[in-house]
């Protein structure tokens, strides 16, 4: 059922991540730690083990509760590679980030159930997967055996065409609908910890991208904790004629009012200013009249 109670002293169960506790006392950040060379922002920046672990670093330092890291570009349009091609970029550096960041909770974002599963025998303990069980019948199966939390996310169609005819109209609703469907699936498969992520940017029009984020905290559902994943992206370019280079302002704007209107993680590429919005807001609502 969706939940139409906006108060914000809702705060979802705490989310286990092996021997570790995600708790939602306050918004989390995750940590974008991209692999590729084409993604839309930082694609080649961390091609080095060096790169890799100096960013890795500096996000923990700065933060962020959770190091996401992806080896495949999912921006509008992007060339799917190979599972084999996937793996490779993932797992060498998977297994080295975890053995030099023991206390780290490191997810990997997938749509791909034994991308999925090798990666979380080699480390990861939460799986984030763009397509939310569409794109592989296998994976809600393979994450109810693993174990580990999951993240959900609504995609329109797959990356390659998810922009070619966007949600338009009715996107609250069709992504209400979705999770619900998802859900119950997932709960089928015995997956415990379920994380829902809106999508933003992921086939939807700007229009019903701002439409979600104004009414994000009625999208969940059974008091699951809610992912904003809106860093750099086009609805903040669109809006202010900016790119994904010039956008961190943006981006903190956007992110402050998902924080107000319920997400319990940011996902970001920028730790330190993602920390920093959480702590105003945080600030701001639990602040009572002078």
């Amino acid at each position: 059922m969706i939940n139409k109670n906006t108060s914000f002293h809702q705060t979802p169960k705490p989310i286990r991540c092996r021997n570790h506790s995600l708790v939602f006392n306050t918004p989390l950040v995750m940590g974008i730690l991209n692999l590729t060379p084409d993604s839309f922002y930082d694609g080649g920046k961390y091609e080095t083990h060096k790169q890799q672990a100096l960013q890795t670093e500096k996000m923990l330092r700065e933060g962020a509760a959770i190091i996401d890291v992806g080896a495949i570009s999912t921006r509008p349009g992007a060339v799917a590679i190979s599972e084999e091609e996937e793996l490779k970029r993932l797992l060498a550096p998977l297994k080295r980030l975890v053995r030099l960041f023991p206390e780290a909770v490191f997810s990997v974002d997938t749509y791909r159930s034994e991308v999925a599963r090798q990666c979380v025998e080699n480390g990861a303990q939460l799986v984030n997967d763009i397509s939310g069980g569409t794109l592989d019948q296998k994976m809600f199966e393979t994450i109810g055996d693993l174990g580990v939390p999951y993240v959900l996310m609504h995609i329109h169609g797959t990356p390659q065409n998810m922009q070619d005819e966007p949600i338009a109209i009715s996107a609250v609703k069709k992504i209400a609908g979705f999770f619900g469907k998802q859900v119950n699936k997932l709960k089928a498969a015995k997956v415990r910890d379920i994380i829902l992520d809106t999508g933003f940017g992921f086939g939807k029009t700007p229009e019903c991208n701002y439409a979600l984020l104004k009414h994000l905290e009625e999208l969940r559902i059974d008091n699951l904790p809610l992912m904003a994943g809106i860093s750099r992206k086009s609805m903040v370019n669109k809006v202010i004629g900016t790119k994904p280079a010039t956008a961190l302002n943006g981006s903190t704007v956007l992110h402050t009012i998902a924080l107000l209107n319920g997400a319990n993680i940011l996902r970001v590429h920028d730790v330190k200013e993602a920390v920093e919005a959480i702590k105003i807001v945080s600030y701001y609502k639990i602040s009572d009249e002078c």
